[in-house]
């Protein structure tokens, strides 16, 4: 807005950016949103069944692997990390896929529509799930949302533990917030 600036956070995700601004974006760069399985199977970074991007340890050798909120949430965060709200990206290790910010710092944009149910009502096994034909979500049944991946610096250990590998999130397509953002991937073409 009016008077705000982005000197010294050249380097930090970019953020309040609605579903269909981020689409546009990214076709105009020759990438798309990641699917949700395609988030969490690159989340994973070739680490099967762990919590976390990085492992099974919140704090791995009493270190913070992430940006996520830390003290007591939404009262006082500690950022014991370094963060009270976005971090650099690179500021934390990457994953066994060499990426960043799997988990915290902020959601991530993907390209299934939200619905609650839509895992467990597969019939099967499934790779690389296409993810739902429509949108619902009980909370708000006549608005449509698309799935988001990662959590974010707002997500904390005693209460939204989002930044877990399979956690889900949600959000109306025509909206975005301080601590959403999205990644491209490369298209199928």
């Amino acid at each position: 807005g009016k008077g705000s600036t982005i000197k010294g956070r050249e380097q930090h995700p970019v953020v309040h950016v609605a579903w269909d601004d981020a689409v546009a974006y990214l076709k105009w760069a020759g990438k798309e949103l990641p699917t949700e399985a395609q988030y969490e199977f690159a989340a994973r970074g070739g680490l099967d069944r762990k919590h976390y991007a990085w492992g099974d340890e919140l704090h791995p050798h009493g270190k913070a692997a992430a940006n996520i909120w830390q003290g007591s949430f939404p009262v006082a965060n500690t950022a014991t990390d370094g963060y009270r709200g976005t971090s650099p990206v690179k500021a934390f290790p990457v994953n066994g896929f060499q990426l960043y910010d799997m988990g915290g710092n902020v959601w991530q944009w993907c390209a299934d529509w939200y619905r609650p149910d839509y895992y467990a009502t597969l019939e099967a096994v499934t790779v690389n799930p296409a993810g739902p034909s429509d949108s619902f979500d009980p909370a708000e049944p006549g608005v449509p949302k698309r799935a988001q991946r990662g959590g974010s610096y707002l997500c904390a250990d005693e209460y939204c533990t989002r930044y877990l590998v399979g956690s889900r999130g949600k959000g109306a397509v025509d909206s975005g917030s301080s601590n959403v953002g999205f990644r491209g991937v490369r298209g199928a073409d």
